[in-house]
């Protein structure tokens, strides 16, 4: 697949914003003035990149400031692609069962979380291969947050990711849990205590499964959105560590 550009501009601290498409699939490239850069793919959740804007802005700037590009692409049945019945069906599925105050049943986990892995994962290694023929991006690089399976899954299948920055911040399927002991890069876990969409002990659980010889939990008080300044600092660092 090719990607072409489609919109530029450039935001006030000098960076370049590119919005682009590969094939039907959206995205947006942020870059530095000086190139070649490593690059960190950003991850996020499925609730439309028209919606995460003002948080992946913010994270794309830090790694510029960083001397890294930064680059994201919509997932599948988000924002304006396509709806995807049966990701809509799980989604109802786990606003009920949450709603009554029911256990998420591991079915529903299941159907949530592993057909999307199954095509994110694909298309964000499409991207990726494209991006690296930009003369303006270099090796190597990094994956940073988005839903947790599909960052599982870039560490096991993805080669060229060499460090992945990952929020335990949604649900895990049994399934990945295998695949956990796979992943061999380094690993930055951020986990916020108190999420309530998140169930604790499965995010212990997932990070004890990591086989990575350096892998690090920071955990913080805290809801869901509640994560604190430091947290992001500490995780350009650990970018800085691995891809400089």
């Amino acid at each position: 697949m090719a990607l072409h550009f489609t919109s530029e501009r450039r935001l006030d601290d000098g960076v370049l914003e590119r919005e682009f498409t590969l094939g039907e699939i959206p995205g947006i490239l942020w870059t530095p003035a000086s190139a070649p850069v490593p690059l960190i793919l950003l991850g996020h959740p499925p609730l439309g990149l028209h919606k995460m804007y003002p948080r992946l802005v913010a994270r794309a700037r830090r790694a510029a400031a960083d001397g890294f590009a930064a680059a994201t692409i919509e997932l599948p049945g988000s924002g304006d692609r396509p709806r995807w019945a049966a990701a809509e069906q799980a989604r109802a599925d786990l606003r009920r069962a949450m709603e009554a105050g029911e256990p998420v049943s591991d079915e529903i986990i299941d159907a949530l979380v592993l057909p999307l892995v199954d095509k994110a994962v694909p298309e964000w290694q499409a991207a990726l291969d494209a991006l690296l023929l930009l003369p303006e991006i270099g090796g190597p690089v990094g994956y940073s947050g988005g839903v947790i399976s599909i960052g599982v899954r870039l560490a096991v299948v993805e080669p060229l990711i060499v460090a992945a920055g990952l929020f335990a911040g949604s649900f895990v399927p049994r399934a990945m849990f295998e695949e956990a002991r796979q992943v061999t890069i380094p690993l930055h876990v951020l986990l916020q205590w108190d999420d309530e969409g998140n169930h604790r002990q499965a995010s212990l659980d997932l990070f004890d499964a990591f086989g990575s010889k350096e892998k690090s939990l920071h955990a913080n008080m805290g809801g869901h959105a509640g994560v604190p300044q430091f947290a992001g600092d500490a995780a350009a660092q650990f970018f800085t560590r691995h891809l400089k």
